[in-house]
């Protein structure tokens, strides 16, 4: 049975990319797929066999300077609300007389909740990041929210986001609205959630990661002589950091026999790095699984992303989380005892030498590794997503 099925999310690569092989999987299974994203994502989607139903975004895009997020936990969540209150009518345009018979969507697309609603059909989250635990709310979100929900401001936020709910026929309150999905598919290794075992699984089912085939991307080729491989990067948002990245080449050019790539984004340019080593190698984009696939060490924010390609390689990591969920994430790789959390302060020249080396040398690290990576592949990852929806499907 052939259905359509509609995909939400924003134009960001940390909500985009983990949800593009099961969309092409579900393609190729015979079903049509139409996804709603801003144009800047339009292409991407469009290689998947989906439709792209393109919309108008007021979020900072994928290249904005991080700084453009603000800083306070309201400077953070105003903005979704914002651009989903303005993205509804643009939606409900898009989608007249095509309404589909599923939607999928990322967390951060609060309009598809409410679509789904309007149509009267099932919505299931893709959740590219660690999911809400039994106790989460007392532990985590209270006493976050307990400052900024005395404010003025913070009161407002809430307000008006209950009216946009019930202006929608939607009386639940915000926070379970967002946070508590009636059906979550997780699209990280159970290995990187806290609390794993307090998840209730009746809502959320984890099925790792949904890498595919990256050929796409290009392919990287270790250099002659490169005994040992480092890769660098901090991701695509949280990239401008020139001070970190020349106490990277101070830590890393000219060390015997180690070849370093550094992916330093688009903020950064080469020449402020200073003078580059010949075993330096300065990008702005990399094919990171190409080559995490062949590096010995990864230096990472510790994004949902880059923490589960690290796992699914094996590579032994240092953490140097930057902003929102990668605190949590460095912590949990530390914990798993596959790599050193170094705090952004702390990455000197000598502290990341020090740590890559220690992890390299270290066969407890490479074993745990591997003990990682066999569970992570039977998880499933993209075609039990897929079979996963399509149960919801046989079952409205």
């Amino acid at each position: 049975m052939t259905s359509h099925i509609a995909m939400f999310s924003i134009a960001a690569h940390g909500h985009v990319n983990p949800s593009l092989e099961v969309v092409r999987e579900l393609v190729a299974r015979g079903h049509r797929v139409t996804y709603a994203i801003p144009p800047a994502f339009a292409e991407k989607v469009a290689e998947t066999g989906a439709e792209p139903k393109p919309w108008h975004s007021t979020l900072p895009g994928p290249d904005a300077d991080p700084e453009a997020w603000g800083t306070t936990l309201l400077d953070n969540v105003e903005p979704f609300l914002d651009d989903a209150i303005q993205a509804l009518p643009q939606l409900i345009d898009a989608y007249e007389g095509d309404e589909p018979d599923l939607v999928l969507h990322d967390i951060t697309s609060y309009p598809a909740a409410v679509l789904a609603h309007r149509w009267g059909v099932k919505a299931i989250s893709l959740s590219p990041n660690l999911v809400a635990w039994t106790g989460y709310e007392e532990e985590v979100a209270e006493p976050m929210w307990a400052e900024p929900r005395k404010t003025e401001r913070g009161r407002a936020y809430y307000a008006r986001f209950e009216a946009w709910l019930k202006e929608n026929g939607i009386t639940e309150h915000p926070d379970p609205f967002v946070g508590r999905p009636a059906r979550s598919l997780v699209l990280i290794p159970k290995a990187l959630q806290p609390h794993a075992d307090r998840v209730d699984a009746r809502h959320y089912t984890f099925v790792g990661a949904c890498q595919g085939d990256r050929a796409a991307q290009g392919d990287w080729t270790r250099p002659p002589g490169a005994e040992k491989v480092l890769l660098v990067s901090l991701g695509s948002s949280f990239t401008k950091q020139p001070d970190f990245y020349r106490e990277c080449v101070q830590a890393f050019g000219d060390l015997p026999g180690w070849h370093m790539v550094l992916q330093v984004g688009r903020h950064v340019e080469p020449a402020e790095l200073g003078e580059i080593p010949a075993n330096v190698e300065v990008r702005d984009w990399v094919p990171q699984l190409a080559i995490l696939k062949q590096a010995d060490a990864f230096v990472t924010h510790a994004g949902a992303g880059g923490s589960q390609e690290g796992l699914a390689t094996a590579t032994p990591m240092v953490a140097v989380p930057q902003a929102v969920d990668q605190f949590g994430n460095a912590d949990m790789l530390q914990a798993l005892g596959v790599a050193r959390r170094l705090p952004k302060e702390e990455a000197t020249a000598e502290t990341l030498r020090e740590a890559v080396l220690a992890l390299v040398d270290d066969p407890e690290v490479a074993r745990r590794l591997q003990e990682i990576q066999r569970e992570m592949a039977a998880e499933g990852g993209t075609r039990r997503a897929a079979d996963l929806i399509e149960a919801e499907l046989r079952n409205p």
